[in-house]
């Protein structure tokens, strides 16, 4: 029996793949579409020292990695030094919170079998690790998604918190910071992540395109991409309650400033012709 172990994580919302590529000597221009493939001649360069022909990593532009048969943590770790000459921004120390081990096995078996673990399949398919990849790389890209919403969530309990206790005002940078947050949630899951999108290769090959729709079910990646997006649209209500609330507010405010430089200018007047000021 064949084993393929695989490590995804999620460790930011984009990675430039063209700069990578290019510093590895990938004469290639990569689109959101389709993950940087990097073999063990090219990690060898990498990792400073022989690596084994099975070895492979993964990088996708949404943020993850997905590293193929590596269970040294050394490794990992040198590779995501690697990674932060490109991107300086990214922080490792929880490199694992956003994680997920699997793997393929080839067996002496009839049917396809997908556990949480492991996908055990009759005879290897080229398609296999690039396919398990992606929808590993997609899961754990959707888990920090699912998190920063909850995040996002927490921050507007606290809003409506203070609307609980009469505190009306909301200041327009917290509503835009807020609002930025929400549109960068929406943007890194429904659009960069790509979850409806799928590889070229299930397009070309039945077999790739049977497989990949079964982990995508297994990973129950459409359901989570759907309530992740009805919950988005649920924060875009409360944000445009929120707005309104407080454009409402500042309006009644401007209108009594403009009563009471009425009723000003009507006492003066009216002191003015009793004689009360000259």
């Amino acid at each position: 029996m064949l084993d393929f172990t695989f490590k995804a994580i999620a460790i930011t919302n984009e990675i430039d793949l063209n700069k990578i590529a290019l510093q590895c000597g990938i004469p290639k221009k990569f689109t959101w579409e389709e993950p940087l493939i990097l073999n063990s001649n090219i990690l060898q360069t990498i990792l400073g020292g022989k690596v084994d022909e099975s070895k492979s990593v993964l990088v996708f532009s949404f943020g993850s990695l997905v590293f193929i048969n590596h269970s040294n943590d050394n490794e990992i770790k040198t590779f995501l030094d690697y990674i932060q000459f490109f991107e300086p921004d990214i922080d490792f120390k929880n490199m694992y919170k956003y994680s997920d081990d699997y793997s393929l096995q080839i067996s002496e078996t009839e049917n396809l079998e997908l556990t949480d673990e492991y996908v055990v399949v009759p005879e290897y398919e080229h398609f296999y690790p690039e396919l398990i990849s992606t929808v590993l790389a997609k899961s754990v890209a959707l888990e920090k998604t699912e998190e920063q919403l909850g995040d996002i969530h927490d921050r507007l309990e606290t809003m409506i918190d203070r609307l609980e206790k009469g505190k009306l005002r909301i200041g327009n940078k917290e509503l835009a910071r807020t609002t930025a947050r929400i549109l960068r949630h929406d943007y890194n899951t429904l659009a960069y992540i790509m979850i409806l999108d799928k590889p070229d290769i299930t397009w070309t090959n039945s077999n790739a395109s049977e497989f990949y729709d079964k982990m995508i079910d297994f990973f129950e990646l459409n359901d989570r991409h759907i309530i992740l997006k009805s919950k988005t649209e649920i924060l875009y209500n409360i944000m445009d309650g929120f707005s309104t609330i407080s454009h409402s507010i500042r309006g009644l405010f401007v209108e009594w400033i403009v009563v009471i430089l009425i009723v000003i200018e009507i006492v003066i007047t009216v002191l003015q012709i009793v004689g009360w000021i000259p």
